[in-house]
């Protein structure tokens, strides 16, 4: 078995990892990515990015657009599942649709990073303020970056089953075919939002080049399927779509930021991005969290100068709090003391309403435009 030592192991190749591993390409440290699976692999997602996360990124549209699907969104249409619409227009696109596969690989080759792809985190043990990994990795910080499933944060004490109170979601993405492009009535330029009746999840329908991807997620995960199957009945109904969907629909889970309560930290290790639960909590969106928490444990580990105590990591948790904010140890109900049918007939005229559609739902809730970029400097 070929032995590997280097100064940081991340555990994990999606968008926190990479942009971790891409951050730090110039700090002089010796950085290996390890992933079970190879790249490029398909990754579970609704997949869109903001033009925020593209500058963070330093990414070239023109560049990436040349081999990889890189959809522009200039509106949306979002309603409750059941109800009719509203239509949420832009003068330019305030998003991009992007396949996960695609995207989560053209990172991580753009990192840099020493990869070891194919090889799952099986132990971890602490040696001389050191981590030996899988008895043949040596490491002096291990970052787990492995999503709501990750290894290291298990090692952490993470209840990656039902003790955590997890939003659980079912999508599925294909390649149409001309005769079933034919039969999609979506506008590629316009994803469709559909809260669910109960307001415990919501579902989407979008389009990004030649790929159909649809998809519902809920924090109540009794029943998925069943509430998947009725979301696909509603848009077939409603002519979205009229054929079979090809394959059967992939899940995946993750926490949202103010229902988490995982450390980020301790003695030689750092969690990022779904493993340390940053979902942002009104939409799920979970790529610019990954993303800036990366870079920001990245500006962390640069200012320790390898001394990768609690102590001297605690900046890191100080930052994410700073950044995203405090988390609460309890939830303030919305509407606090009505009962469940008033807020569901009130949520129900407020997702007919235009204003309260741009500016909450799509500008607050799932573009942050209130939020600026990263700050680099």
């Amino acid at each position: 078995m070929q032995q590997h030592s280097c100064d940081i192991l991340i555990v994990g190749g999606g968008p926190a990892g990479s942009s971790l591993a891409w951050s730090m390409r110039d700090s002089g440290l010796d950085i290996m990515l390890m992933d079970k699976q190879t790249f490029p692999r398909h990754k579970t997602c609704a997949g869109w990015i903001t033009p925020t996360v593209i500058d963070t990124l330093a990414l070239d549209l023109e560049t990436y657009a040349a081999d990889h699907t890189l959809q522009p969104v200039r509106g949306f249409r979002i309603g409750q599942i059941g109800s009719d619409v509203i239509d949420i227009d832009y003068t330019r696109p305030v998003s991009y649709g992007i396949r996960r596969c695609e995207f989560d690989h053209y990172l991580l080759q753009r990192s840099g990073v020493r990869l070891l792809a194919g090889e799952a985190l099986k132990t971890l043990q602490r040696r001389n303020n050191r981590w030996i990994i899988n008895d043949n990795i040596d490491a002096g910080l291990v970052v787990g970056a492995g999503g709501h499933f990750c290894p290291v944060a298990r090692h952490l004490g993470a209840k990656t089953g039902r003790a955590e109170t997890a939003v659980a979601a079912q999508e599925i993405e294909f390649r149409m075919n001309r005769e079933q492009q034919s039969l999609c009535n979506i506008d590629p330029e316009k994803p469709e939002l559909y809260f669910c009746p109960d307001l415990q999840g919501y579902g989407w329908i979008l389009i990004k080049g030649e790929y159909l991807n649809i998809g519902l997620g809920r924090e109540d995960r009794h029943k998925l399927s069943s509430h998947v199957d009725a979301f696909c009945r509603f848009l077939r109904e409603r002519g979205k779509y009229r054929f079979d969907l090809p394959g059967s629909f992939n899940g995946h889970a993750y926490l949202l930021y103010q229902h988490s309560s995982r450390p980020a930290l301790q003695d030689g290790i750092l969690l990022i991005g779904d493993a340390a639960g940053l979902a942002y909590t009104q939409s799920g969106e979970g790529i610019r969290p990954a993303i800036e928490s990366g870079i920001l444990a990245g500006q962390v580990i640069r200012e320790a100068q390898g001394d990768y105590r609690k102590e001297m990591l605690s900046a890191y948790a100080d930052a994410i709090s700073h950044r995203f904010g405090k988390r609460k140890t309890w939830t303030r109900p919305a509407m606090p003391g009505l009962p469940a049918g008033i807020k569901q007939y009130l949520a129900k005229h407020l997702l007919k309403s235009e204003w309260f559609g741009r500016n909450v739902v799509i500008n607050r809730w799932f573009l942050h435009t209130d939020v600026p970029a990263l700050d680099l400097g």
